[in-house]
């Protein structure tokens, strides 16, 4: 069993945090609770601001306007090591030349602790990350993973207040990720300390994250469970980047008691009982999006779109066939694929609906 950490988490807040680079904003009036012992993911494609705002939690970066709050205290004059922050970097920046065991004690020497005292924290913090039998190892004689494992024990020994992670994954395989991320989960709960973790794949946020930040263009879009951003996206914006939706145009019919009726390009109605943007009203302009799980073939033609099958592909488990619709437009449903079974053959008639209500979202049209 790993070692508890001493140190539990603590609040950090960023209070409408705002930075310009060269007259250009980075960041915009970004604001996030983050509660004590919570690992949070902030998300986003290239140039959001989600490394900005990581740098200026960690002050390596001075925000132009706004405020960093880690547990009571605000932060913003604290220099990089009176923050109580542990970093683990993109490529870890560990010291080749040195030792498992003195790469994860370098903090705590660095800060003057005693030396039995660090070489028994050394010791937790390798059991912890399970290492221990290679503290006398090179960390160039390491595995990625390995490698990993170190800056993470070497950032946690130090007794953080907050753990920053700089895209940590990015230079593992593929196959070793996901070991490495149920690892850090592990050993981040295990700690008890407040995470925030810099990604710019998505199912590396939904999948280890409390809850996520979805940024674009240096704004929030989200801030949500992973659930509740996949389920129902707040914006547009976070519809298209996180996951795959099918995007149908349409006009606002009506609204109702539960949500609202979109009508289709070919007429179809459709309801959704999602939230619906208040500034939209009947006749509005708006797309209706469906994610490909969340259609099903039907039956019946009632309450469902006309189409065609175009193709299949087996994927393991699933089958995702594209279907074309009478107007024109092209569909991706997604399946369990039972034993023995293939893929619909191309050219077959079909009628395709939402499996639920819930599961339609609508935006204004973009």
């Amino acid at each position: 069993m790993p070692t508890p950490v001493r140190a539990p988490g603590v609040d950090v807040v960023l209070d409408q945090i705002h930075h310009r680079y060269a007259g250009a904003t980075a960041v915009e009036s970004v604001s996030l609770d983050i509660p004590a012992g919570e690992l949070v993911a902030l998300l986003g494609p290239s140039g959001c601001g989600k490394t900005t705002l990581l740098r200026i939690v960690a002050g390596l970066l001075r925000q132009t306007g706004g405020a960093v709050r880690i547990g009571a205290e605000v932060v913003d004059a604290l220099p990089t090591n009176e923050r109580g922050a542990g970093i683990v970097f993109q490529n870890y920046a560990l010291f080749p030349h040195m030792t498992v065991a003195d790469n994860v004690g370098y903090g705590l020497a660095a800060r003057g602790t005693d030396r039995n005292a660090a070489r028994k924290r050394t010791a937790e913090m390798l059991e912890m990350v399970q290492l221990g039998h290679l503290a006398d190892r090179l960390t160039k004689q390491l595995s990625g993973g390995q490698q990993q494992r170190v800056a993470l024990a070497r950032a946690l020994a130090i007794e953080p207040r907050v753990l920053l992670l700089d895209e940590p994954f990015s230079a593992l395989d593929k196959s070793l990720r996901l070991d490495m991320q149920i690892e850090i989960k592990r050993i981040q709960r295990a700690a008890g300390t407040t995470a925030i973790i810099v990604t710019h794949d998505q199912e590396e946020a939904l999948g280890m994250a409390d809850r996520v930040a979805v940024l674009s263009q240096g704004k929030l879009e989200q801030f949500a469970a992973p659930s509740a951003v996949y389920d129902t996206p707040a914006t547009y914006f976070v519809n298209q980047f996180v996951g795959t939706a099918n995007v149908l145009p349409a006009t606002l019919d009506s609204l109702t008691a539960e949500g609202a009726l979109v009508r289709l390009e070919d007429g179809t109605l459709l309801a959704t009982r999602a939230p619906v943007d208040p500034a939209l009203g009947p006749g509005s302009q708006v797309v209706a999006c469906i994610r490909p799980e969340n259609l099903r073939l039907s039956d019946t033609p009632v309450g469902a779109l006309e189409g065609q099958v175009e193709l299949g592909m087996p994927l393991g488990a699933t089958i995702v066939h594209e279907i074309r619709t009478r107007s024109g437009q092209r569909l991706k449903l997604s399946e369990p694929r039972a034993p023995g079974t293939g893929p619909r053959d191309s050219g077959a008639a079909v009628w395709v609906r939402p499996a639920s209500q819930a599961s339609v979202t609508v935006f204004a049209a973009p």
